[in-house]
């Protein structure tokens, strides 16, 4: 009798090891994307046939030797309608309630990605978090959040949890339950302009590099990032035995590590794209950081099997930096290059005392305004902030035309027109420029309401009757106040007639 009890249980033990099961990315009230095939995938006994329904569709695959197997949704309009997603293997199912259908975008980065809606500290949160969270009652934006605050040495394919997704509602977006204050207003402004379902899927770690968060293959695929591709990846066992280990102040900011445990078990989950808020850790070596962003998005492309992956990232604002305009230059770079990219410049809402500034609602407006254009058929929008075109000097006057500005007007509280930029002769030293086409009216209390003429910006500075150098944001307090006709600031660049030639 004990004999055949023990058996049994080995049975039932197999059984249930050759259960079907989704990846722990799969769940009630999750999100798929629209427009494209949905991957679906998870394990069973190994030859098994699992079958994956969803809306009247239905896909078949054969779990491989190793038990993991994959099927592929056909593309699917969006749909406010919660449904059921199932698996079906030969002795069991499992199901995913209340799924909609919609768009689907990851959320990345340092502590300004993190940066909640709502928490404890009124130094680490959003400004106007408790007023939008505690009116919140949109069921079909929601959210599923997923760091944990771990590293890995090689990709996972599942995480230990089961991923939670959960609705935007006072009761999740309050306390501790909160989600990145940047994320939420993105998917609020995608979904109050496209009323679709909107989901943000998010992963973060404060103080973090870049390079942990992107797979190996990014940097295989670009040239310059080579050492990282070859860079040894120490154990936590290595980085406790050797001084030499720990990379970059902390072993969790060691090439791929991130990526590896808190984006890889999502891959490769149909999404639109990601936005991404970092830089501040790698603010020291600007020559170098446009690279690591190719090699970030280029891994993320071809782990999410997004060739056309959009990827939507904020310049750095203001802080306490004295190279600030270096890094935010780098990104600059970066977006010029990258045609699936879009830079949000936020140097308007800078802090010079805390590094994270804390109104994210126009960080989620900026970031959405490139989506809405781009993606979402908002063609005669304008989303991007001004980039220099072309200059010329004549006589004593820097001449510059920009993309993206028919106007334009600058705006500081206390109605002054001291802008940032400044001007060198051939001494090279900088001396503060003055904008020579303000219109300027002559009434008590103020000289200027800001306003510009023209679509050029023409520049001087007194002293200096031959200029050769110029640049924009170089000194301090780096605040940006110049914007384009819809409130778009213009970020930091320079030029160098002598270099130019």
């Amino acid at each position: 009798m004990k004999k055949l009890f023990w058996l049994s249980v080995c049975a039932a033990a197999c059984a249930a090891n050759g259960e079907v099961k989704l990846a722990s990315v799969f769940g009630d009230k999750m999100v798929l994307q629209r427009g494209t095939a949905v991957r679906v995938w998870g394990t069973a006994d190994a030859g098994e046939s699992v079958t994956v329904t969803f809306g009247g569709a239905s896909a078949t695959a054969v779990a491989n030797e190793k038990g993991k197997w994959r099927a592929e949704l056909p593309s699917m309009s969006a749909s406010k309608e919660g449904r059921t997603l199932k698996a079906q293997g030969k002795s069991n199912a499992v199901e995913c309630h209340d799924v909609l259908v919609g768009e689907v975008w990851f959320v990345c980065g340092q502590s300004n990605t993190e940066l909640p809606l709502w928490g404890a500290n009124p130094h680490f949160r959003d400004a106007y978090g408790a007023m939008t969270a505690q009116t919140m009652r949109k069921s079909a934006v929601r959210f599923a959040y997923t760091s944990n605050y771990r590293w890995s040495v090689e990709p996972k394919d599942n995480f230990d949890k089961q991923v939670v997704w959960k609705e935007f509602t006072k009761e999740n977006l309050m306390g501790n339950s909160s989600f990145s204050a940047m994320g939420v207003y993105y998917a609020l402004e995608l979904y109050s302009a496209l009323d679709i379902p909107v989901a943000v899927i998010g992963s973060y770690w404060g103080g973090t590099r870049v390079e942990p968060w992107t797979p190996k293959c990014g940097f295989e695929a670009v040239p310059a990032c080579q050492a990282e591709a070859s860079a040894k990846i120490y154990t936590l066992e290595e980085t406790k035995a050797s001084d030499k280990a720990p990379y970059h102040k902390g072993a969790h900011q060691q090439p791929t590590v991130l990526w590896n445990e808190q984006v890889a078990p999502w891959c490769p989950y149909a999404i639109k794209g990601f936005i991404w808020y970092q830089g501040c850790s790698n603010a020291s070596q600007p020559d170098h950081y446009a690279d690591l962003m190719h090699a970030l998005y280029r891994g993320w492309a071809k782990q999410f099997e997004n060739p056309n992956l959009k990827l939507y990232f904020v310049q750095l604002a203001p802080w306490g930096f004295d190279k600030i305009a270096l890094i935010q230059e780098a990104q600059a770079k970066f977006d010029a290059e990258e045609p699936n990219a879009g830079m949000a410049v936020i140097n308007d809402y800078g802090n010079l005392s805390d590094i994270h500034p804390n109104q994210k609602f126009v960080v989620g407006k900026r970031l959405a305004l490139h989506a809405l254009k781009r993606d979402y058929g908002f063609s005669d929008i304008v989303d991007n902030s001004p980039t220099l075109k072309s200059w010329k000097v004549e006589g004593n006057q820097f001449k510059l035309t920009f993309n993206d500005a028919k106007g334009w007007f600058v705006y500081n509280p206390d109605w002054n027109v001291q802008t940032g930029f400044e001007i060198a002769g051939a001494d090279g030293k900088f001396v503060p420029a003055k904008l020579e086409n303000l219109e300027v009216k002559k009434q008590q209390g103020y000289r200027s309401n800001g306003i510009m003429k023209g679509s050029e910006l023409i520049l001087s500075a007194d002293g200096v009757a031959e200029p050769k150098k110029l640049r924009y944001l170089y000194s301090r307090p780096w605040y940006g106040c110049v914007y384009n006709e819809v409130g778009l600031p213009l970020g930091a660049f320079h030029i160098d007639a002598d270099a130019a030639k």
